[in-house]
Order: C-alpha cells, then sequence, then structure tokens
C-alpha cells in the first residue's frame, strides 16, 4: 500500500503528531508498505537533513495559518498515485488544501486530529475559540465532514471532540496508537547520559518531558514538588523539553522562589539517545497536563518500564489506571502533590512490579505494531 501523510510541518518541535508519522512510516515500511510526506515546510530547513521518510516539502509558508499556493497543484498532480491520503492535525491550510484537491480528484482522504478538537481549547482560550468559530463552518467542519474517517487514538479523544463546536459532523474511527520500542542497551544509554548530567547520579530522578507550554502543567509539577521535597533527601526532577512560548524564565524563577532550583534540571530537548538516557535514568515519570489526546512521551515511558504519575486530562488514563502502571489524579497542584506522595510512599519491590506492569500495558495497547496494525484496518475496512 502507498500512503501519503499530509502535514504541516516535519519539525520535532511542534510536538507529538509528526513523531507519531515518522514511528507509524517506519514500521509500514518494514511491513512492506511505501510512506511518504508532504509538508509546508522551508526545503533547506535544518530538521529536513536526515529525516527518516521520503519528505516533499512545499515551503516556504505564509503565516501562522501556513498557507501555501503549491499544495492543491502538488496534491492533484501526485496524490493519484497513493492508495491513502491523510491529513495530520487541523487549523492550518494543509488540511483544507488537502480536502479542496482530493474533491476535485474524486479521491477519499482521512484524517488524524491528534487532540486538536478538545473542549480544554474552547475552555482556556474563548477568544481563540470564537475566532475559530469565523472559520469552522465553511473551513475544518467541512474537511472533517467530507473525510473518509477521522481517526481518533482513544474513545475518550473520540467523545471529547464533540463537545468543541456543535456544528459537527463526521465519521469517526479509533485506532491504536503508540511508539516502538525502546533501544536494548539500557545500561550504556544511562551512562552516556549521566557523564552529560552528572548532577543526576546517586539521586532519584524524576522525570517530566514535553514542551514546556501551560498545557503540559508545567508550574503545577514545580508547586507540586515543593510540597514533597523533603520526603526524600535525594529526590530530583528533570524537566526536559523545548520553550517554545519563553516561559522557562517564569518557571526558573518559580522554583528559585520555593527554594528548589538546585533540585532541578532543565536539560531542553532531548531526541535519540540522550532522550532514551534520560528515560533510563529515572524511577518514574510525570506529566500533569491540562490536555492530552494521547502522550506519545507516556508510551516512551512505559516501554522503558517506567511508571507514569499523570493528570486524569491525559485520554489514556483509563488503560494506565487499570493496569496499576502509575498514578492517575486530577489536573492540580493539590493532585499532582498527591500523585508524587503515593509515589514516594512506595518500597522497592512495589516500585518494581508497577514497573514491570508499565512494560505490559505498553506491549498490549501502546506498541508500534498494534499501531501500524490498526491503522491498516482503519484504512483497509473503512467503507
Amino acid at each position: 500500500m502507498r500512503i501519503l501523510h499530509v502535514i504541516s510541518s516535519v519539525n520535532p518541535l511542534t510536538g507529538g503528531p509528526i513523531e507519531g508519522v515518522k514511528q507509524r512510516g517506519a514500521e509500514l515500511i518494514r511491513l512492506g508498505h511505501l510512506v511518504e510526506i508532504v509538508c509546508l515546510d522551508d526545503p533547506t530547513a535544518a530538521h529536513l537533513v536526515d529525516f527518516p521518510l521520503p519528505v516533499h516539502a512545499l515551503g516556504p509558508s505564509n503565516g501562522r495559518y501556513q498557507y501555501n499556493p503549491k499544495l492543491i497543484p502538488w496534491l492533484i498532480r501526485h496524490a493519484p498515485s497513493f492508495d491513502a491520503v491523510v491529513v495530520n492535525g487541523l487549523w492550518q491550510y494543509h488540511g483544507f488544501a488537502t480536502r479542496s484537491a482530493l474533491r476535485q480528484l474524486g479521491k477519499p482522504y482521512y484524517i488524524f486530529t491528534h487532540g486538536m478538537l478538545d473542549p480544554w481549547f474552547k475552555e482556556t482560550y474563548p477568544l481563540k475559540h470564537w475566532k475559530k468559530w469565523f472559520y469552522w463552518p465553511w473551513g475544518e467542519y467541512r474537511v472533517l465532514r467530507d473525510a473518509k474517517a477521522v481517526l481518533f487514538t482513544s474513545e475518550e479523544e473520540r467523545l471529547r471532540a464533540r463537545r468543541s463546536f456543535w456544528l459537527y459532523r463526521a465519521h469517526e474511527r479509533v485506532v491504536a496508537y503508540g511508539c516502538g520500542a525502546p533501544p536494548a542497551d539500557r545500561e550504556r544509554l544511562r551512562g552516556e547520559f549521566l557523564v552529560r548530567f552528572p548532577e543526576l547520579r546517586n539521586r532519584r530522578v524524576l522525570v517530566f518531558l514535553g514542551r514546556i507550554h501551560e498545557k503540559k502543567g508545567c508550574d503545577l509539577l514545580i508547586e507540586a514538588y515543593a510540597r514533597v521535597k523533603d520526603l526524600v533527601p535525594d529526590l530530583h526532577l528533570m524537566m526536559a523539553g523545548p520553550d517554545q512560548d519563553g516561559w522557562l524564565a517564569t518557571l526558573k524563577q518559580l522554583a528559585i522562589t520555593h527554594g528548589i532550583q538546585d533540585r532541578i534540571t532543565w536539560p531542553g530537548m532531548l531526541r535519540d539517545t540522550l532522550k532514551w538516557g534520560a528515560f533510563y535514568s529515572s524511577e518514574a515519570f510525570i506529566l500533569p497536563s491540562h490536555q492530552e489526546n494521547f502522550g506519545i512521551a507516556v508510551a516512551e515511558a512505559l516501554s522503558c518500564g517506567l511508571p507514569v504519575l499523570i493528570s486524569d486530562k491525559i485520554n489514556i488514563w483509563r488503560e494506565i489506571d487499570a493496569a496499576e502502571a502509575g498514578f492517575v489524579a486530577a489536573d492540580t497542584v493539590d493532585g499532582t502533590a498527591h500523585n508524587l506522595r503515593r509515589w514516594l510512599q512506595l518500597d522497592l519491590d512495589s516500585r518494581k512490579l508497577m514497573g514491570a506492569r508499565a512494560i505490559e500495558v505498553y506491549a498490549q495497547h501502546f506498541s508500534i505494531a498494534a499501531m501500524a496494525a490498526s491503522f491498516l484496518n482503519a484504512i483497509c475496512e473503512t467503507p
């Protein structure tokens, strides 16, 4: 099968969607399928160098909407040679262009919303939501309505999407989502990481890995960590991720206010071996996010045997809670502190047992094999 993914950008700084496309694509290629990407990036962009899948970059594009007049003609010329065309993400030009081009061709397309219909955005940014309403009826509503299937990564995400706009119609389908297995050389990767960050040696490390963004609950984590830090003298927090909105300085000042600046490491964005080394150097993963349709870093942590301390706004929390592979609480300071206290009160054997359960729930629900098979079923079986 020949599959074309349409996405605004393949830049890893944009978050989880491109990581899912990349990992699923690698597995599908391994199974004998062909996967390509068309994006609106500048073809000279540094993040395109050594990208593991074939990419057609049509940029540079204009504005935050990423308007690009090349995309519709490109799709009209090339889309007929693919068996499936998949739009990744909403609210930018690539979705509108795909609908326009494929309607002309009489060819179906599919959409991954990647959590971009979650009502959290409506509740948190009401002004932005009203602005989107002016675009919704003739834009994204029609893009979703005319898709052969709109793909959600959990039942929770599917149900929450219906609450964002009262004008809503879609052929909904829930598919598995996940990530590839981690590298097996745990001790080497851990050793290399600790050489880079020696302050983490002989510490009980909790790792946050994600964008430094309001949505991720970073401020909640610092406040909650300040409450529990004295329970374990050698406890250390690592907050890894890119600072896209300039919030990092404020968070560092918050840490200084609480007197915990020496017990937090800010390594920036971690990729490849450093990312896996960070997981292998930690005892648990923590993400008190206000909204996650899936949370690819959660699945990566589980694959490494890390129990996860998460909020109930991460849409896969039910699977994790049922498997007893972590702790779940509200996306508040109190909820985050509660998760931390529960973890710190466990003895070593209980922590090891929860780590084993983490690997089991990853294999059952969030592995790349399950992800690829579910995606192919959705593409092939959707009437």
